[in-house]
């Protein structure tokens, strides 16, 4: 466990996360985490964009569904 520190950034608080944080997470300065609601109400923070993993497995979906149109466009 890492404990992080709350730090008031203007109006906001914002979270101090250590350089070890950092490199697990594998951010650094100015990139993006989520925080993100877990089973049984806990927040995570992490690197990884929920909403963007459902978009890539809709669309590996319908590429999965019109596979042999896409064949014939690619001729």
């Amino acid at each position: 466990m890492i404990a992080l520190k709350l730090t008031q950034v203007g109006n906001s608080v914002g979270v101090v996360l250590p350089k070890e944080a950092l490199a697990k997470l594998g951010v650094e300065k100015g990139d993006v985490v989520y925080l993100v609601e877990a089973p049984g109400g806990e927040m995570r923070i992490s690197a990884y964009d929920p909403s963007v993993a459902e978009e890539i497995a809709a669309g590996e979906a319908f590429m999965d569904e019109y596979r042999d149109t896409f064949r014939a466009l690619a001729k």
